[in-house]
């Protein structure tokens, strides 16, 4: 029996679809075969890393034109949970962004989003490709 997944969503460039968007990755994580232990956190997982990578995209990626398109693809194959976020904004380094200061003095807004995704995440790239940005987020569950 084949168990790959392939979830293709393209949303308004707008924060009010962000709920949205982690309930359905909530409801495709419950459906992956993985193990007991993975799959009782991945669910909430999934959701966050979504909903940050969003985030991103709508704020952060000067993306915030309602007009503008943001498309989301999850595939699960092979034991590989592969989430990709599409965007047209402006885009943005990465490698540049540092660890959040997490001292009571300062808590910085800015990296806590790219923090998350690295944290949950095994590996995390942001590619342009054929004229968009791809935030592209990998987790193996095998």
């Amino acid at each position: 029996m084949k168990n790959d997944i392939d979830v293709d969503i393209t949303i308004p460039s707008h924060t009010r679809f962000l709920r949205m968007i982690g309930n359905i990755g909530e409801k495709v994580a419950k459906e992956i075969d993985c193990p007991e232990k993975i799959r009782e956190a991945l669910p909430g997982q999934l959701a966050v890393v979504l909903t940050e990578g969003l985030v991103n995209a709508i704020k952060h990626a000067k993306c915030t034109d309602p007009n503008k398109e943001i498309h989301v693809r999850i595939n699960y194959s092979h034991k590989d949970l592969v989430v990709r976020i599409y965007d047209n904004g402006i885009g943005f380094d990465l490698d540049a962004v540092p660890d959040p200061c997490f001292s009571s003095d300062s808590l910085e807004d800015k990296g806590r989003g790219i923090f998350i995704l690295r944290t949950l995440m095994d590996s995390v790239k942001y590619t342009r490709s054929d004229g968009e940005n791809v935030l592209e987020m990998k987790k193996c569950l095998g």
